[in-house]
């Protein structure tokens, strides 16, 4: 029997045109690491995405793809600033440290994202000496952990405090199809003024595989070779640059991503129609819901959502997810509230 849930967009199927693109990459032989006719199909198409100058490099995973990003824009005595409540610090475990060697230096947040405001006592503390790591990379989320997204002046105002400062930007995009989606814009315009970008494709259709699209062209180099280092090049790489080229292909990325951000605005209205709080905006394909803590525990056996703190659960939509997966969510919610 088929079932889905909302648990994560990581516990999705995968599209079918990603399958296909995966079955077609499979007929014969092709060059290995990248020398293959549908990686360099991958690069003209980014370039038309993104920009001329832009070079995209598949990765095995987000956590790969992040790892690389931050340890090519930084020196080994420099840092990243990241919000408390971002991915590659509450749930990459000690994968920046350990395979890129990178301090993150952790701030405060608003909504789950990063402010001018909360990002400069980590700059100003720094006082130029040795004996502290230099803060030299700003890092944030499109869409945040929280299910927020950064406008477009949001956005403006971080990289131009990060310019100022002296520092590169980074944006983990692996919702950033759901981020573009809901403001109605190109993925470029969705993280514009980064340097560097973590590419998500397995939460959106994708069986696996990420990338790093470097937008800075003085990195490309530094990224080439690092994903070699941290060993998330792939021999076989069509079959990720396969999905990756599917997803950019006819909007398919927006098709997908538009189709979870309205799953999850249904959700969120059914929710609401039951009298439960939100605990955060509904801005991407995240619903972050009241849940009373006794009850908690009950509801999360036995509904496919994921318990968020103590008091909060978390459901994720998909680009596969149904309104009949909502209506049995809504269902089961509505039961243990009793």
């Amino acid at each position: 029997m088929t079932s889905r849930g909302f648990t994560s967009d990581n516990a999705s199927g995968v599209h079918p045109a990603v399958l296909a693109a995966i079955a077609a990459a499979g007929e014969g032989h092709e060059p290995s690491y990248g020398g293959d006719r549908t990686t360099a199909a991958l690069g003209e198409r980014v370039s038309e995405v993104f920009g001329p100058d832009a070079r995209i490099f598949p990765v095995f995973n987000g956590t790969g793809a992040n790892v690389v990003a931050l340890q090519a824009m930084l020196q080994r005595w420099d840092a990243a600033v990241a919000t408390e409540v971002s991915h590659m610090v509450t749930d990459e475990s000690t994968a920046p440290q350990l395979v890129g060697g990178t301090r993150i230096v952790t701030v405060a947040h608003a909504g789950g994202k990063a402010t001018p405001a909360t990002l400069a006592p980590a700059f100003d503390a720094y006082d130029g000496t040795v004996h502290h790591a230099r803060p030299a990379a700003v890092s944030l989320a499109q869409s945040t952990e929280l299910g927020t997204v950064y406008t477009g002046a949001e956005l403006a105002a971080v990289t131009a405090f990060a310019r100022d400062r002296g520092a590169r930007v980074h944006v983990d995009g692996a919702r950033l199809a759901n981020a573009a989606a809901r403001h109605d814009v190109g993925l470029a315009e969705a993280c514009a003024g980064a340097d560097v970008v973590s590419l998500g494709a397995t939460k959106n259709g994708a069986m696996f595989g990420d990338a790093v699209l470097v937008l800075d062209p003085a990195l490309a180099e530094p990224v080439d070779r690092l994903r070699k280092a941290s060993t998330q090049l792939a021999s076989k790489m069509r079959f990720v640059s396969a999905q990756l080229l599917a997803l950019l292909t006819d909007d398919l990325w927006l098709t997908g991503a538009r189709h979870a951000n309205a799953v999850a605005d249904h959700l969120a209205a059914r929710l609401g129609d039951l009298g439960v709080a939100l605990r955060h905006p509904v801005e991407a394909n995240a619903v972050f819901f009241a849940v009373d803590p006794r009850v908690l525990p009950a509801l999360v056996a036995e509904a496919p959502v994921l318990a968020w703190d103590a008091g909060t659960v978390r459901a994720v939509a998909s680009f596969d997810s149904t309104e009949e997966d909502v209506e049995a969510l809504v269902t089961v919610v509505a039961r243990h509230l009793g």
